[in-house]
């Protein structure tokens, strides 16, 4: 048997698959190299929303070098699957994509009242109150469509959805700032 990357020869225990099939693990088992037998609740998880004969298929039909990738991607599809039935890993990346729009949002701001500070503090040297009370003018935000059903796991306690949308395109504050729900 050829040496893997990350595989170790296995011991006299059966490999996570196999435990779960409840069956005897063979040496040139498919399964062995990438469920170790302290592994059973991945396998678990990837059974579950695959199927142990497809993920043998899948793993066939892959060539050797790039399997531990594929078990790897496999794993993280049936978790995110696991947890949102409905979109699973392009929920996550939904997700992800709605909250770089809006932390961009917040840098244009960020980056427009530093260059309205740094103009105060080059027209005068005690630049006044009145000056920073000024609303700064940004578009809104594009609208940006995401599944409303997903769980927001990557930040349960962003400020930014309690947060009610202004149809204005005028932002006086960081806590005005226009998101889309």
């Amino acid at each position: 048997m050829k040496a893997m990357r990350g595989y170790e020869p296995r011991s006299t225990s059966s490999c996570a698959a196999c435990k779960l099939l409840k069956r005897r693990c063979i040496p040139n088992c498919i399964f062995a190299p990438y469920f170790r037998s302290d592994e059973c609740k991945k396998f678990a998880k990837v059974h579950k929303v695959f199927g142990a004969s497809n993920v043998s298929k899948i793993l066939i039909e892959v060539p050797e070098e790039h399997r531990e990738d594929t078990v790897n991607s496999l794993a993280y599809e049936a978790e995110a699957r696991l947890k949102d039935p409905v979109y699973g890993c392009i929920g996550a990346i939904a997700l992800l994509q709605k909250k770089m729009v809006e932390l961009q949002h917040d840098l244009a701001i960020a980056k427009d009242r530093l260059a309205l500070y740094a103009a105060a503090t080059t027209a005068t040297t005690t630049p006044s109150n009145d000056f920073f009370n000024n609303h700064v003018s940004l578009p809104p935000l594009p609208d940006f469509y995401t599944c409303s059903d997903f769980n927001d796991s990557f930040s349960n306690s962003s400020p930014s959805q309690s947060l009610i949308r202004h149809n204005e395109t005028t932002v006086d504050d960081f806590i005005q700032i226009p998101y889309i729900f």
